[in-house]
């Protein structure tokens, strides 16, 4: 059985996936997990502390374990593994519990530029946004962070564009994706 560390993070990871840091209270957290308020206060500090490691999670669960894995798993050339990026999107927008992007989430909800959550979060787009580039360097794309961050672009674009549904977000933006690779000489 998992630690109450482990139970506060995975229930704490579950709920701000779905409602958000901000419409989730503390108290709903340690209710659903089962645990008192003093362990999860002995595990973090305050409930800012427990949107960064959930975060941290969610870049480990969702941006490794799942979004690059799959992009991996699926093709080996970095030009297809950009596009199949927009593939493994469309699957995921089209799944009944899709519920965006946690790290827009909650860069948005936050207007203070040092709170630690919304550093967090940008820190965390900035590490896919290295993946993106390297990506870019295999395929040969001249100034590749400039690249990444087009391409990014288009990424948290058809995020929005399927939470307000579109359907055909990921689509959308894979044909957007081919024109910017086209542009580059690449394709």
């Amino acid at each position: 059985m998992a630690g109450g560390r482990e139970r506060i993070l995975d229930t704490a990871y579950e709920l701000f996936s779905k409602h958000g840091t901000r419409a989730v209270g503390v108290d709903r957290i340690i209710d659903e997990a089962g645990t008192a308020k003093m362990t999860l206060y002995r595990n973090f500090a305050s409930k800012d502390e427990l949107i960064v490691a959930f975060l941290e999670e969610r870049e480990d669960r969702w941006t490794h374990g799942w979004l690059r894995a799959e992009v991996e798993r699926r093709v080996q050339a970095p030009t297809a593994r950009l596009l199949a990026i927009f593939d493994v999107f469309g699957e995921w927008f089209a799944r009944e519990d899709f519920e965006g992007c946690s790290f827009i989430n909650v860069m948005l909800e936050l207007d203070d530029r040092q709170d630690p959550a919304r550093e967090a979060s940008v820190r965390h787009l900035a590490n896919i946004r290295a993946f993106l580039a390297g990506l870019a360097e295999g395929a040969g794309i001249e100034d590749s962070d400039a690249f990444a961050r087009q391409w990014h672009i288009l990424m948290k674009g058809s995020i929005v564009a399927a939470a307000e549904g579109d359907v055909h977000a990921a689509a959308r933006a894979q044909e957007l994706g081919r024109l910017l690779l086209a542009a580059r000489g690449v394709g």
